[in-house]
């Protein structure tokens, strides 16, 4: 028998383990430059999204929200509030006959509330435009909104009044005072005729504001 001599037996086993640790280095360096890969990506995905950056800003279709400034009217304001501006930017003889009337009111135990008064055009614009979305379509929305240019309330030549027992009283003294429902579909809203003051008797009324020939300026 012939013996194999020692280092022909060895050989190929440490080729093998050379094969294998090289092997294994490569796949430590792919591992590694993975890893460093998704690090990085992850790092600047942070730097992009991170609170660094600015706000973005706001579209610029986007409208501020109307405010007292523009004529809202918080909840509870009467005639006699002299610190909202949808009650001091009537016209002065309207609001003159509002009070006069509101005073000859509360003898009855009746309170005058404003629910809406002067508008800026751009918060006659926005209701216009709500109510448009609410009812459909611009005609129908026509019927209880005016355009800025045509709203009295623009002009303050309107006020609406709350209240049931309020408009009440108005449909049955309003006109001793020339204040006036103008619309058969608007129990609440009230403008100056002073010719009703002479005659005792407010003019006839229009079914809504789309049948009132102000309103085809």
């Amino acid at each position: 028998m012939t013996r194999t001599p020692a280092s022909a037996g060895t050989t190929p086993r440490r080729a093998r383990w050379l094969v294998f640790g090289g092997l294994t280095a490569v796949i430590a360096m792919i591992t590694a430059g993975i890893l460093a890969f998704q690090t990085a990506k992850s790092s600047t995905r942070s730097s992009l999204s991170g609170p660094s950056l600015p706000p973005a800003r706001p579209d610029s279709e986007q409208r501020a929200a109307p405010s007292e400034a523009d004529g809202v009217v918080p909840d509870g304001v009467t005639v006699f509030d002299d610190s909202i501006p949808a009650v001091t930017k009537l016209d002065p003889e309207l609001l003159k006959a509002l009070r006069r009337a509101a005073r000859a009111a509360a003898a009855d135990g009746v309170a005058f509330h404003v629910n809406s008064g002067w508008r800026s055009p751009e918060y006659q614009n926005q209701l216009l435009r709500e109510a448009v979305s609410e009812y459909g379509s611009e005609r129908e929305a026509a019927r209880w909104v005016a355009t800025a240019s045509t709203s009295p309330h623009v002009s303050g030549e309107a006020v609406d009044i709350g209240g049931s027992a309020a408009t009440a009283w108005l449909s049955g003294h309003g006109a001793e005072y020339g204040l006036c429902q103008i619309y058969r579909n608007e129990p609440w809203h009230y403008e100056l005729s002073t010719d009703a003051i002479d005659d005792r008797a407010c003019p006839r009324m229009y079914a809504d504001p789309t049948q009132d020939p102000r309103m085809q300026q």
